[in-house]
């Protein structure tokens, strides 16, 4: 049984001092030299580069649906392709001593799973996803327009 040495984890909880530390010296030095200028943009409500003016249930774009829908789909390919990064030489190392095709599988698999993803991204590239030019959002306020004037008259 392994026993248990407190001095072996050390090393963790200084970088969580220091980690700690940057911080607190950073909040400090921002409150103690930083400007000063309080005018009334600065003082307004940050909502994510849209200004807070009008009600809450505005419609927005469905393309910002899709890029965060894009957006969480490539983040979910990292949660894949790190534990697949970290193990593929272990498994082809078994591979070379036991005969069984574990990292071939593996890499078959990784690239089945990245070809998934990238058949997704083309094709919220050709449905325009990604199109943010001004004929696009020329396009998108007209689709809007008409749909609240259909509101109106319904």
């Amino acid at each position: 049984m392994a026993t248990f040495n407190l001095m072996d984890y050390a090393p963790i909880g200084l970088m969580f001092i220091v980690a700690l530390g940057f911080g607190l010296s950073q909040l400090l030095v921002t409150q103690l030299i930083g400007p000063r200028k309080r005018t009334a943009t600065k003082l307004m409500p940050y909502e994510c580069g849209k200004d807070p003016v009008g009600s809450a249930r505005d419609r927005f774009s469905i393309k910002f649906y899709v890029v965060a829908v894009t957006f969480l789909l490539f983040d979910l390919e990292i949660l894949f392709m790190i534990p697949f990064a970290v193990a593929f030489k272990s498994l082809l190392g078994i591979e070379k001593m036991t005969g069984v095709m574990y990292g071939t599988i593996a890499f078959i698999g990784i690239m089945i799973f990245l070809a998934t993803v990238v058949i997704g991204l083309v094709y919220d590239w050709k449905k325009g996803a990604f199109d943010w030019s001004s004929q696009a959002r020329a396009s998108a306020r007209l689709r809007r327009s008409r749909c609240e004037n259909r509101g109106q008259r319904g």
